[in-house]
């Protein structure tokens, strides 16, 4: 299926958040999520259906200055 991910149009075929992390590239990552603006705190992405045409938001943290 085919969702936004930061802008972009990706596919995937994951039915929940957490396999479409892995999927992405994000699976160990500690990163925050949005799913259509709404976050999802690392605890629900197990339990967050992914459909068609979701808009996902990934951010990680960045060190420096």
């Amino acid at each position: 299926m085919m969702i936004d991910v930061n802008g972009a149009p990706r596919e995937i075929d994951a039915a929940t958040l957490d396999i479409a992390l892995e999927q992405l590239g994000w699976g160990g990552a500690r990163v925050a999520t949005a799913l259509n603006g709404r976050f999802i705190p690392a605890s629900a992405r197990p339990d967050t259906p992914v459909a068609e045409g979701d808009r996902l938001e990934v951010l990680a943290a960045m060190q420096g200055g």
